[in-house]
């Protein structure tokens, strides 16, 4: 990581400087705030960490709960999440408390005994190398505090208000209300107090209090099996209790998974089908019960369970809901209230996705609530949330429901290859890897994909080793990308090629501030051949009151693993743009100049902001901003094509 360029420093430098709204944060909750998000779940937390990086803009987060998550319900870690916490700064942190999985192993009934089970398949976690990024398990509160720790050290210094219930909001009418929803909330005392927000995200779960305000209605289907879920220490002569496993019997089915810390494992186990007319019955399952139901299962293994940290039954459900915002198809005005996480989609917990796909939600969400409220984009941009990931949603529950009728199979009715198959066959979903958004303000077109193949439009930036020039250091290029709202421009070429130092130039006449754009040049040669002192100043901007080169934007191929190989770069060059939430947005030639200033016009208005009245400006890791005008009113942006570079199909004046 880089610091020291706003002056020495001797604390943790993971402790950004209070901006901003960070610097006066009141302690009770105010009656006006731009953004209001509703429950301190992981969808919340992602939020409001990528929130405190406006410090601009004034942010709260309500959570019923009167404290920080103890036990959490969710704790499989997609390798797609660990590269957003590495964004965020706390992935090695936490890759190294949490559990590694690396193997699954696959039991069934001994054909010759079918009263036992015999192990019937061993498999890679991740067998053809999906990512750098393992497979983690570990307890959803530990992600909480991360995330908080994020959120409480960023510039905006958000915190987590507790002991705050939802009860209602209610949105205005009128176009020129500066704080159009009205929210009311309830104290631990019982308190009511009204807040009047730019913006509401509900992230309060699957019986949202938000959604049902919007009169929204979560659709789909029961399947009428139940799984007890067991967090346990337990004594055992079952030799993979270290291993994922999926076990079938004729005694039903369990999902077992060891937890972080070399002890506790969770066991997801089979209960059988449920009827409709029960009234959920089975929820009354007892921790006894389920223990003598793993027992049977486990035949000739048994399990002494010595302490039960976590123990519920629930019944598998597939639900999604209609829209993720306030505005029905048709409706001309702009999104004011959100919904994500598990608000939005229910499923079971089998495959490890409900926490995951949060999370990526919030991550969408989230810059672009920061750059709508700091001016640089325009209102139209939150309209993208909902339709991105609402079918990201769709696609999770089609896939969660083919897992969980598999796992509920009887021998007999499954080949015991059959589910491992699936499992090694499907990886890359589950890992996070498949999203794919289609083209809008913010994704272009594949007219240009041939030039970098193995970055797809799209679909999210696949880093790669890469030799950083000024120090020799190895590296994984998209390791340096932050969480901190900036676009990221890699330009390929050869050192001293005409059309990147044409390209360079160009861009060094428009106004591309490294606040928002982090620009990168990636060399095919060897570290040893590139001159960095012949690199365009455009790879090494000031930074800082003092004025600091940044040496951090200069990268040469790796020897041993080759990016323009690894990823089908054509060596001729061309350049790679990627949104900050790490997802390419569009491949171009070097000599696409128009394209890419025409592309990124149609979401950033202004790449710059206005003083406030006492002129304050803003000095955070991403170099001197300006803090905006009081949005009392809308202030009037500088055009796009004021900023950019000119080209002879938009020259200036």
């Amino acid at each position: 990581m880089q610091f020291h360029h706003h002056g020495y420093v001797t604390t943790d430098p993971r402790v950004q400087p209070a901006a901003g709204t960070g610097r006066s944060r009141p302690a009770e909750l105010p009656g006006e705030t731009d953004v209001l998000i509703v429950g301190a779940g992981p969808a919340g937390m992602v939020l409001a960490a990528q929130l405190s990086q406006y410090p601009e803009v004034t942010t709260r987060l309500i959570e019923r709960r009167p404290g920080r998550l103890e036990v959490g319900q969710a704790d499989g870690i997609q390798a797609r999440s660990v590269e957003t916490f590495q964004a965020f700064g706390f992935a090695e942190r936490l890759i190294a408390e949490a559990f590694h999985l690396t193997a699954m192993n696959f039991w069934a009934s001994d054909p010759g005994d079918p009263e036992r089970i015999v192990r019937t398949q061993r498999t890679e976690d991740d067998p053809d190398g999906i990512s750098e990024f393992p497979h983690l398990i570990i307890n959803e509160a530990r992600v909480l505090d991360y995330f908080a720790e994020a959120a409480a050290n960023g510039p905006a210094r958000i915190t987590p208000d507790y002991g705050y219930e939802f009860t209602g909001l209610t949105v205005a009418e009128a176009a020129d209300d500066p704080y159009p929803v009205t929210v009311t909330v309830t104290g631990a005392r019982d308190d009511e107090k009204t807040i009047k927000a730019r913006y509401v995200v509900g992230c309060d779960g699957a019986h949202s209090r938000v959604r049902d305000a919007l009169g929204l209605k979560m659709t789909g289907t029961q399947a009428l099996h139940a799984w007890a879920v067991l967090d346990a220490l337990a004594v055992t002569d079952f030799p993979d209790i270290r291993t994922k496993c999926a076990i079938q019997s004729r005694h039903g089915s369990i999902l077992h998974i060891p937890r972080e810390g070399g002890y506790l494992f969770r066991m997801y186990i089979d209960l059988g089908e449920t009827d409709a007319a029960d009234n959920g019955a089975v929820r009354e399952t007892t921790v006894e019960t389920a223990i003598a139901k793993a027992n049977q299962i486990l035949h000739p293994y048994s399990l002494d369970v010595r302490d039960v940290p976590r123990y519920t039954v629930y019944e598998v459900g597939h639900r999604l809901t209609e829209r993720f915002d306030d505005v029905p198809p048709g409706t001309g005005r702009t999104p004011r209230v959100f919904i994500a996480g598990d608000a939005c989609h229910t499923h079971s917990a089998k495959a490890g996705q409900g926490m995951n796909v949060s999370m990526q939600d919030a991550f969408n969400l989230g810059w672009k609530l920061g750059q709508v409220l700091t001016g640089v984009s325009p209102e139209t941009l939150l309209k993208t949330y909902s339709a991105e990931r609402q079918d990201v949603a769709a696609r999770l529950i089609a896939f969660d429901r083919e897992w969980s009728d598999l796992m509920a199979k009887k021998p007999g009715e499954l080949p015991p290859e059959e589910l491992a198959d699936f499992y090694t066959k499907t990886a890359e979903f589950p890992a996070g890897f498949l999203t794919e958004y289609p083209p809008s303000m913010i994704t272009g077109g594949t007219a240009h994909q041939d030039l970098a193949k193995g970055f797809p439009v799209g679909k999210r930036f696949k880093s790669a080793p890469v030799v950083r020039v000024c120090d020799a250091t190895p590296a994984h290029l998209g390791h340096h990308a932050r969480a901190d709202g900036r676009w990221r421009i890699y330009a390929f070429a050869d050192a001293g090629a005409a059309e990147l130092n044409a390209w360079a130039e160009w861009m060094r006449d428009g106004a591309w501030p490294d606040s928002l754009f982090d620009i990168k040049v990636i060399y095919p040669e060897p570290h040893e051949q590139i001159d960095i002192s012949r690199t365009d100043r455009l790879f090494l901007p000031r930074t800082g009151p003092f004025g600091l080169i940044d040496y951090e934007k200069v990268y040469a191929a790796d020897p041993a693993s080759d990016i323009f190989t690894l990823r089908s770069v054509d060596r001729r060059g061309c350049v790679v743009v990627v949104r900050p939430d790490q997802y390419v947005a569009c491949v171009l030639p070097l000599t696409a100049r128009a394209e890419l200033t025409d592309f990124l016009a149609q979401s950033l208005e202004a790449p710059v902001a206005a003083k406030t009245d006492a002129g304050e400006a803003v000095e955070d890791h991403r170099g001197p901003r300006q803090l905006p005008e009081p949005r009392d009113g809308a202030r009037e942006p500088a055009a796009l094509s004021d900023l950019l570079p000119q080209t002879a199909e938009h020259p200036r004046g």
